[in-house]
């Protein structure tokens, strides 16, 4: 188990993050949402859009960061991750900034706009067959293999300390977006769970610039791995025969650096959302904000239109985490979904 002491980045480690990917990152926008205010009964809203992040999620700060990270030798030999998408793109996109070959295994039913995406980054994709295997645990031994028969550092792509550190940066960039605005820090920010690395990241974030500000989990239904972890306080594996839209946050359980921070900072709420609420949260973000959000990044929001009672009269952030797909898809998904 993760040592509590040492999982939550420093403040050293947080700014060194925020400076190396300044200019690099997009500092994303911080939309106001008043309409979102309204529907939820917070006092005030507002929605980062990650989903405008460089590769359409958040996952770039990270990949980033931990790229920086490797010696010169790690840099020649490259690197190797496992991921559904979204890290993939993020990891081949700051790899090829930096001049680091990349290998990226992806399960065979990973969407295929972001396996595209990810060869146009740079990176070789390996494709892994599970069959009635978990996905997850297929495409993580074969990264093992290939990292290990080709030299190639391997990376986890939420379950590593820098990964973290680099999701810290949104933390930072949001207190300082309301800043500007005359705005005191948030006292809820409502963040999409997976495997736990940008909540976590963000956990990290405002332990630094505003411990006050409380952070809310918010999973699929049916793949509630980090609620679950965070009720029994220790990481807790699930097996779910639920399925869900959310391709994205299907971890089944979250990894011991990201919850060994989330404890560390006294993280308790978390939230799961079913399939039609989420839908719901895409065609609002569409029609009010003008976004574009796969199902998983769109949860957070999905969660906030529940109307959860300890959001009544404060001020919310929520995380819009990953606009990664393709117009059919989009137009799927929603079907006649109403508000």
């Amino acid at each position: 188990m993760t040592d509590l002491g040492q999982a939550v980045p420093s403040g050293t480690d947080i700014d060194q993050a925020v400076a190396a990917l300044a200019g690099v990152a997009e500092e994303t926008p911080l939309m106001a949402a008043p309409h979102l205010a309204s529907l939820s009964g917070a006092a005030e809203v507002y929605v980062k859009a990650e989903s405008l992040q460089r590769t359409g999620s958040f996952k770039f700060r990270g990949a980033y960061w931990r790229c920086c990270n490797l010696t010169d030798v790690e840099k020649q030999a490259g690197v190797v991750a496992y991921s559904s998408g979204n890290f993939a793109q993020g990891l081949a996109a700051a790899a090829m900034v930096l001049g680091v070959p990349a290998t990226i295994v992806m399960p065979v039913d990973a969407p295929e706009a972001k396996r595209h995406k990810t060869e146009a980054y740079g990176a070789t994709v390996v494709l892994s067959e599970h069959g009635d295997r978990p996905r997850e645990e297929v495409a993580s031994a074969l990264a093992r293999e290939i990292s290990e028969r080709e030299g190639k550092v391997l990376l986890h792509p939420f379950d590593d300390r820098l990964v973290v550190t680099g999701h810290a940066s949104a933390a930072a960039e949001i207190i300082e977006g309301l800043r500007r605005g005359g705005k005191e820090a948030p006292d809820f920010v409502f963040s999409c769970v997976g495997g736990g690395g940008l909540i976590a990241g963000l956990a990290a974030g405002f332990n630094r610039f505003s411990p006050s500000t409380r952070l809310v989990a918010v999973e699929p239904e049916g793949f509630d791995s980090f609620g679950q972890s965070l009720k029994a306080d220790a990481v807790t594996r699930i097996r779910s025969d639920s399925s869900s839209i959310c391709d994205a946050l299907q971890a089944t359980a979250p990894g011991e650096v990201p919850f060994a921070c989330a404890r560390a900072t006294g993280m308790q709420h978390h939230v799961a959302v079913g399939d039609d609420t989420v839908r719901a949260a895409m065609r609002v973000a569409f029609e009010t904000l003008k976004l574009v959000l796969e199902p998983s990044g769109a949860v957070a929001l999905a969660a906030l239109l529940q109307r959860p009672d300890y959001i009544q009269g404060n001020r919310v952030v929520v995380m819009a985490t990953g606009g990664n797909i393709d117009f059919e898809q989009f137009c799927g998904t929603l079907g006649d979904v109403a508000v």
